[in-house]
């Protein structure tokens, strides 16, 4: 998750196909420029350890754009292959709106 996250922060539209499960992976990534990605929360995991096959990682990354702050939530899917692990897919959860 770390590496993808750097990857958009640089930029490396290669890397992030890469590491992107064949199955879900797009042909063509265009990454916008205009976006500084600036920080990034692991706000939890499920599995991903040595011995599984499959994981998850529900973050926060900040970033900063055109239009001012951004937060991306997501609870991303990973999956192991060939001894290494690549992106399935993520949602995003609904927001959270506080009532007065």
């Amino acid at each position: 998750m770390r590496s993808r996250y750097s990857a958009f922060a640089l930029g490396d539209a290669p890397y992030l196909l890469g590491t992107w499960d064949p199955a879900t992976r797009p042909r063509t990534l265009e990454l916008d420029a205009d976006v500084e990605w600036k920080r990034l929360f692991i706000e939890g995991t499920e599995a991903g350890g040595p011995f599984d096959t499959v994981g998850v990682v529900t973050f926060t990354a900040i970033a900063r754009g055109p239009e001012g702050r951004i937060e991306l939530r997501e609870r991303s899917r990973f999956r192991r292959s060939g001894g290494s692990w690549v992106y399935v897919d993520g949602e995003t959860p609904p927001e959270r709106r506080h009532s007065m």
